[in-house]
């Protein structure tokens, strides 16, 4: 069976790839493209969902698309900026809300013979965003929901499959949110829900086979989980001809090093750890800016690989662990992002590297690089571990590094995680690190006066990193984790806990 998919056409939403993780835990495929920007229709797109926006259909700052490619031809649903798009181009009238509707709504007046909302309860909630309100529908539009304040809660075009809602039924404040996609995806569209990790992991191998050949494929490993199941997807593909390159930068957590290499050499992986520690800290030596150090780091780590990678005769392919969103950011809607640090470079590979580029996981979710991680038999210490900067350590130790302040932060960060995993902690919060302040602090240690450093410890939750609160850890922990790193680590006296949210700050200090 041809894969089935529904098209999301992204107007700049901050809730677009929560739309698609929605879709995605239906067993259903879609695919997030710019809404001036998409694919040309084919038999396997079953329906199209037009995103929310931060603008507004009244100021023409976004081009209208041509939506009569899918009016009447697949089953269309416009959320937000989506349903007053559709409205305002067949004649409605969109002005600016007199009130402002931003928050939980509740729904009335639903029409159960629709099939987009057929099951919702009356006085459901939903959730509201929006500064524009449609006040007026053309004649063959039909009302489906309403709310208090919302005559036009949602709508039906008369002879068509096309719909539009004034909420978000992604966000999880809409309580029967995920039964409206599931009419949308499934009752409208026809889809058959059988998109699955089995699934993804059959049709990737063959597929993988299919386009490598007998060709040598090179990959270089971070110990990360995304890295890591490319690797493992790649293993069950292609087996020997996989070569994985494994670069000790000197930037790891203590003992990571070795620690990662004998997992992957116990799951039949190919291979190769590098000690170019020398190389990281000589290219590095005296550095403090942020992005300077990111950058030296990136390069130093392109040399050494493509040394490496040169020591391998004949390879044709290099493999990257690209996720969805690193694709999904890399086309920006309208105008390039801001620039908030350097992170990753979508296909960014050297001229000198003639190689061609395969990235088996640049369809899938974070959640889902897990899932199908878990189904293709990585440790758990790999799968479900906090995310870590590419940069490593390099970037949690404020100013330039050395070989003593490296020391410091690793036992400092072991106490910390260690302690996290023994406290039942580590799994309740989505990423700690420990971070080294180029501030010295005075202490007393005995009756010694001390002017040593100090160290910040940071845990966040969150679902994707975008946004990040800080995690209420409890009392007696810090209190504990504390006391084991100034005792047993030479040259702290002092530790802070970072209580900041993203935004304003982000989640890495640097």
């Amino acid at each position: 069976m041809t894969q089935e998919t529904i098209l999301i056409l992204d107007f700049g939403s901050q809730y677009t790839q929560l739309i698609a993780r929605r879709v995605r835990e239906l067993n259903v495929y879609c695919e997030i493209h710019p809404f001036n920007h998409f694919p040309e229709l084919s038999d396997s797109i079953k329906g199209v969902i037009l995103s929310g926006s931060p603008y507004s259909v009244r100021d023409g700052i976004l081009e209208s698309p041509d939506l009569s490619i899918f009016r009447g031809k697949l089953p269309l649903l416009g959320v937000c900026y989506g349903a007053q798009l559709l409205a305002q181009e067949n004649g409605g009238i969109v002005e600016p809300s007199s009130i402002r509707e931003y928050g939980r709504a509740n729904l009335k007046n639903i029409d159960q013979t629709c099939p987009l909302v057929n099951g919702m309860a009356d006085g459901s909630q939903v959730w509201m965003s929006h500064g524009d309100t449609i006040h007026s529908l053309p004649d063959e539009f039909e009302i489906v929901a309403s709310t208090a304040d919302v005559a036009v809660g949602g709508f039906h075009v008369k002879g068509e499959q096309t719909y539009g809602i004034q909420f978000h039924p992604e966000v999880y404040h809409s309580t029967e949110g995920m039964l409206l996609l599931r009419n949308f995806v499934v009752n409208i569209c026809g889809c058959h829900q059988i998109w699955t990790p089995d699934s993804f992991i059959e049709t990737s191998v063959d597929a993988l086979k299919k386009r490598i050949g007998n060709d040598k494929v090179v990959l270089g490993l971070s110990g990360g989980v995304d890295s890591s199941v490319a690797a493992m997807l790649l293993h069950k593909a292609i087996g020997k001809q996989l070569f994985c390159i494994f670069v000790d930068n000197g930037l790891l957590r203590k003992n990571e090093f070795d620690k990662v290499i004998d997992s992957y050499l116990h799951l039949g992986l190919n291979v190769k750890g590098v000690d170019a520690q020398d190389t990281f800290f000589d290219a590095l030596k005296g550095e403090s800016e942020p992005e300077r150090k990111r950058k030296i780091i990136g390069t130093t780590f392109i040399k050494v690989f493509d040394q490496e990678a040169h020591r391998i005769e004949d390879v044709k392919w290099l493999a990257q662990g690209t996720i969805y969103p690193d694709v999904i950011e890399s086309v920006s809607v309208n105008g390039p992002s801001a620039t908030i640090k350097s992170h990753h470079n979508v296909g960014g590979l050297p001229d000198f590297m003639k190689l061609k580029i395969i990235e088996p996981l640049n369809t899938l979710f974070k959640d889902e690089v897990r899932i199908i991680g878990r189904q293709l038999g990585l440790p758990s210490f790999i799968i479900d571990r906090h995310p870590f900067p590419g940069p490593g350590l390099g970037i949690r130790i404020l100013g330039d590094i050395t070989w003593e302040k490296v020391r410091i932060l690793q036992e400092v960060d072991d106490i910390y995680v260690e302690g996290l995993l023994q406290h039942g902690l580590y799994d309740k919060v989505w990423q700690a690190a420990a971070i080294l302040l180029p501030v010295q602090s005075v202490g007393v240690m005995g009756d010694e006066r001390t002017y040593e450093n100090v160290v910040a410890l940071r845990a966040v939750n969150s679902t994707d990193g975008m946004t990040a609160d800080w995690s209420h850890l409890p009392y007696e922990f810090l209190a504990k984790v504390s006391n084991d790193i100034i005792n047993k680590v030479k040259g702290v006296n002092r530790v802070v806990y970072d209580i900041s949210s993203k935004p304003p700050a982000t989640i890495e200090w640097e």
